[in-house]
């Protein structure tokens, strides 16, 4: 099998072969889901343990799912009101996982780094479902799977990544998966919203929506991340839609096959306009929420496969490889 992680906690630590066969195996469950019985037993017996410290319906309902349609017990803990509000620490939080004896960990919390944390605590497979600015990886897995299955190919696109970049943890995530695929990226958005850094990864950044639009297979458009914002960053939305929002206009210098995506929740008339949004022609949108219930199937049954392999080598006396 060509997948050798113990925990999903981001993109980086993943190799091109590793999230081919991430995406693979998420083909095989679209189809799964797509049966009137939508249910096997790969996670039969296995506990998974929903744990959001930041609300988030869709990805929480995906992950939720995801288990159930997999067979295992499902449960999530309620962090709004747990003993972390009332001072408990991670390191804490941890122990007192390890005595519940659960075998999937699904995480998202608000400051980066503290799912790596987590997993360093407990004695269970971790999947991040979103830290702080720092990762999404199966956001960016769910788009990979998107993109691949509307473009015939994951590889030697054009892929703009449009809006608050500097908020973003999908950028980030995107920018990781995409550039391990070989895809020229850029990145559009004001300044302001355009952090140092970000260079590095290879992207071209570009301040002009339609330039940088010119000539792209897909089209990802990010939300305004209001709630990570500590400052003006824009001088109005009304401006911000003006200049950096997805209309026909400006979607007119994408390729006439070029794709729309967007990992919601969508600020119609802010970032994107409703009838982008709503075009069956081009707006991939939908797709991607069916597509994020595939592979987080595939990413927890391959995380289960390890940790059984794991397990089994420890009652052998041998170590994790």
């Amino acid at each position: 099998m060509s997948f050798r992680q113990r925990h999903l906690l981001g993109i980086e630590p993943l190799s091109p072969q590793e999230i081919l066969t991430i995406l693979d195996l998420a083909d095989r469950y679209v189809d799964l889901n797509r049966r009137t019985v939508k249910r096997t037993d790969v996670l039969e017996g296995l506990t998974q343990i929903n744990m959001f410290f930041e609300n988030s319906t869709r990805t929480q309902s995906s992950f939720e799912l995801a288990g159930k349609r997999l067979g295992a017990d499902v449960m999530n803990m309620s962090m709004q009101t747990s003993s972390v509000k009332k001072g408990e620490t991670l390191i804490d939080t941890a122990l007192t996982l390890n005595a519940m004896h659960p075998d999937l960990l699904v995480v998202r919390h608000p400051n980066s780094g503290a799912v790596n944390l987590l997993a360093s605590k407990v004695e269970c497979a971790v999947l991040n479902a979103g830290d702080g600015r720092h990762e999404h990886p199966t956001q960016a897995l769910l788009d990979a799977l998107t993109i691949r299955r509307k473009k015939g190919r994951i590889q030697r696109l054009t892929v703009a990544i449009c809006g608050d970049i500097a908020h973003s943890r999908v950028a980030r995530s995107n920018l990781i998966l995409l550039g391990k695929m070989e895809n020229r990226i850029r990145l559009i958005g004001p300044p302001t919203l355009m952090p140092a850094g970000f260079k590095e990864f290879g992207a071209e950044v570009y301040e002009d929506m339609n330039e940088g639009l010119k000539d792209a297979d897909v089209v990802m458009m990010l939300r305004l991340q209001k709630e990570r914002m500590d400052g003006g960053f824009i001088p109005s939305e009304r401006e911000y839609f003006h200049r950096y929002g997805l209309d026909a206009a400006k979607l007119s210098h994408a390729r006439p096959d070029a794709i729309v995506m967007h990992p919601g929740p969508m600020n119609r008339g802010v970032e994107i306009d409703g009838e982008i949004a709503d075009d069956i022609n081009r707006s991939v949108i939908q797709e991607q929420v069916e597509m994020g219930v595939a592979v987080r199937m595939a990413c927890m049954d391959l995380l289960a496969q390890n940790l059984r392999a794991e397990r089994g080598r420890a009652l052998n006396g041998e170590t994790y490889a």
